[in-house]
């Protein structure tokens, strides 16, 4: 092992770094991949690196680039070398991929093809052009959602291609492309581009201009990255550009701190494989690994390292501490989610009162439809807490979509609810129609719901949109009788749409689990007796409804903790990465939940959940937690999990079980190689029931004209869709035979 710190550092810039620190900071001119482990003090590295170019008269302030991904590690890099060194800043090229590339694009938007005050699109904006334009195309929005529009053409940047760059293999493929030229056409008659573009026009820029690119790259003699396990192919593109990398030789040094362990942004690009090329490409002769950790105790690293080691190509490195053993990693078995939570609880409680502030305390969780069931074991326990980078389940706009469907069933004049999600998912009701509703119900002194009756009744449409929603509020309130709450909660994410909006959305997978979770959470209200519904004589499923909304309410609109008030930190794994906390729990440790049942089919996703898991046991300072469940309440249904590969993955030495003893397995480890089928089969039998029309959806037929979808049943192979076709009535449809299209 390494010494903690180096016997020859005379230098104060340099005073306390460990022998691998100091390897890192002092290397000569080369480039360098510093391979930087959970809790090494890589942030700590970069910043003395540059601090150290400076000051030893190998590179003026001006002379250097420094990339991060988010603008405070910008800043705090900025703050840091303020504090090494008596210089000034401003002028320093330090920033975001993006904050650089605009910076540059600014210097140089004649070259680049762009206006000098040229406006940036947040994601928003440009989902608003993008809408916009496909209107102007006549492109059907149920065959092409705006989003997955989006997504496409951000991947498509984030590779580096342009529109005719673009495998087109049929007539989708052919008109996403189409709609990507004109969208790029469009931005650039608006003279404005998304985030994606900076990027890509800043590499094409430098590419097609040799003297604009000589000139950066003799001015930039270091190039220093963070995160770098974190770039997509674009930004490295962008980087060897720079370097002036060519044939394996660079006139500049690029000098890359990351971690392969940490990759876990796999969806939005990250292309951890930029590591191994890095290596490749600059002929990297020499890895420094930063191991020595200054945050766990061993018995949490040795956990961490034995649970990343069961991944392949890596470039190799295993965390080590001088703080000794600590306490061993405790392992709870729950009977079922509600004791696992209640356990937390129980825990997070305990170790308040031994005097560890709750915002020292991370409750973990690998989705966030998991944090429901946690939230109101908290919320009954009266802990406060905040849910960090995300929103508390209550709160989540999906959530609040569905309730709002579930208000209008209990009270179809609930204004707010009805401005919610009278358009939502889109029908096609515009601001105007919109504006006319409100006017009708002022001039009538009626809620929105009766003005829009009278409306349908009157025959005074702007559209069918309203018509729509009309029929399916109606259809919704109908379907309402005799069901229980989880039914009506069902009703209120399938019927509505909602379900279906959603899953078209590339990234709609956590909204969707959401909205599946709230079904669970009615069943929990119903059987645990919430209110006084079980004690009441006659007591209805539409009180227990305006019970349930009420509940709903309170959770969402109280105990939130105050700013500045000590609160336990929730959170998802991902938006963990970066933090650390003196203790932590890591809950839902089940095959299928962590790791994702998705990631059971790949092995490439296999290992980037395993780089998950790994981010969490290695937030974790002092004591960690990990629990898992026999059964748990998931869409409304028990199901029995077994638990997760990577509590088999540590060795039982490092681990305390508070409440079962090791199974003894034959082989070392279960065998997991059957899930994939079962999921499989799961999951195809949960697509049987796929709905290829949207409730409230305008539709045409050859005999009976046009109609509004009401309802559905069945399956895909004998589904059956009910539609009101105004004279015509209400007709059951057998989907195999109607020639139903969309208007």
């Amino acid at each position: 092992m390494e010494t903690q710190n180096s016997p020859f550092a005379p230098d104060p810039l340099l005073a306390g770094l460990n022998n691998k620190q100091l390897e890192a900071v002092t290397l000569p001119h080369q480039s360098a991949l510093i391979l930087a482990g959970a809790g090494s003090g890589k942030t700590r590295v970069l910043t003395a690196r540059i601090a150290w170019l400076i000051q030893t008269g190998q590179v003026s302030p001006t002379g250097l680039l420094a990339v991060t991904f988010t603008n405070k590690a910008a800043k705090e890099m900025l703050t840091r070398i303020t504090s090494s060194l008596p210089i000034n800043t401003r002028g320093m090229w330090v920033g975001t991929f993006h904050g650089l590339c605009n910076r540059l694009l600014r210097a140089h938007h004649r070259e680049a093809g762009l206006p000098a005050s040229f406006q940036i699109l947040d994601i928003a904006d440009q989902l608003s052009v993008i809408k916009r334009l496909m209107k102007l195309m006549n492109v059907d929005d149920e065959k092409f959602p705006p989003k997955q529009v989006q997504q496409f053409i951000n991947g498509c940047k984030d590779e580096g291609l342009r529109a005719h760059a673009v495998d087109a293999y049929d007539p989708h493929s052919t008109k996403m492309r189409e709609i990507f030229e004109e969208y790029d056409k469009q931005c650039q008659r608006d003279g404005v581009a998304d985030f994606a573009e900076l990027l890509l026009r800043c590499y094409e820029l430098l590419e097609r201009d040799a003297n604009i690119r000589q000139h950066y790259q003799s001015r930039f003699k270091y190039i220093l990255v963070d995160e770098f396990q974190d770039t997509n192919r674009l930004q490295y593109l962008w980087l060897k550009l720079l370097t002036g990398h060519k044939d394996g030789q660079q006139v500049n040094c690029m000098f890359a701190v990351g971690d392969d362990d940490q990759s876990i942004y796999g969806f939005r690009g990250a292309r951890v494989g930029n590591m191994r090329d890095f290596e490749k490409d600059f002929n990297i002769q020499h890895i420094v690994k930063l191991e020595e950790n200054y945050r766990s105790h061993s018995n949490i690293l040795d956990a961490a390292n034995a649970i990343i080691a069961n991944n392949t190509n890596r470039l190799g490195k295993n965390l080590w501490t001088a703080a000794g053993a600590g306490e061993p990693v405790r392992v709870y078995d729950a009977y079922n989610d509600t004791d696992e939570a209640q356990f937390i609880v129980d825990e997070i409680k305990m170790l308040h009162c031994e005097g560890t502030s709750l915002g020292e305390i991370a409750l973990l969780y690998r989705s966030n439809a998991q944090s429901r069931i946690l939230e109101h074991a908290l919320f009954s326990a009266n802990l406060p807490y905040r849910v960090y980078g995300g929103l508390r389940f209550f709160e989540r706009a999906e959530i609040k979509h569905s309730l709002a469907y579930m208000r209008l069933i209990a009270n179809a004049n609930d204004d707010t609810a009805l401005l919610r999600v009278i358009n939502f998912p889109a029908r096609g009701i515009g601001a105007r129609s919109l504006e006319q509703l409100q006017e009708s119900a002022r001039a009538e002194n009626c809620s929105l719901w009766q003005a829009a009756i009278n409306k349908v009744g009157n025959g005074k449409l702007g559209g069918k949109g309203i018509e729509g929603f009309v029929a399916l509020i109606r259809h919704m309130v109908d379907s309402a009788y005799g069901i229980t709450l989880p039914e009506l909660a069902e009703l209120a994410t399938t019927t509505s749409g909602l379900k279906a909006h959603y899953q078209l959305d590339k990234e709609g997978e956590d909204r969707v689990a959401n909205l599946e979770e709230l079904v669970t959470a009615a069943v929990a209200f119903t059987n645990q007796g919430f209110g006084n519904h079980n004690n009441v004589d006659g007591e209805t499923e539409q009180d227990l409804l305006t019970q349930f909304l009420s509940h709903a309410s309170l959770e969402a609109g109280e105990h939130q903790a105050d700013v500045g008030r000590d609160a336990l930190q929730l959170m998802t794994v991902h938006a963990s990465k970066g933090l650390e906390f003196k203790a932590v729990f890591i809950s839902g440790l089940e095959e299928g939940l962590c790791p994702h049942e998705q990631s059971l089919f790949e092995n490439t996703a296999l290992e980037e959940e395993r780089r998950l898991m790994y981010v969490a046991v290695t937030r974790a300072r002092q004591r960690l937690y990990l629990s898992h469940a026999q059964s748990r309440m998931l869409h409304g249904k028990v199901r029995y999990g077994i638990p997760s590969r990577f509590l088999d993955e540590i060795p039982e030495v490092l681990l305390k079980r508070l409440n079962s003893k090791p199974v003894a397995r034959s082989g070392g480890s279960r065998d997991y190689s059957e899930l994939p089928a079962m999921m499989s089969k799961q999951q195809s039998s949960t697509q049987k029931n796929a709905m290829p029309w949207k409730i409230g959806q305008q539709v045409a037929h050859a005999k009976f004209g046009e109609g509004v979808v009401v309802s559905y049943e069945g399956n895909a192979s004998d589904m059956r869709v009910q539609v009101n076709f105004g004279r015509e009535g209400l007709k059951w449809l057998a989907m195999e035979f109607a020639k139903l299209t969309p208007i």
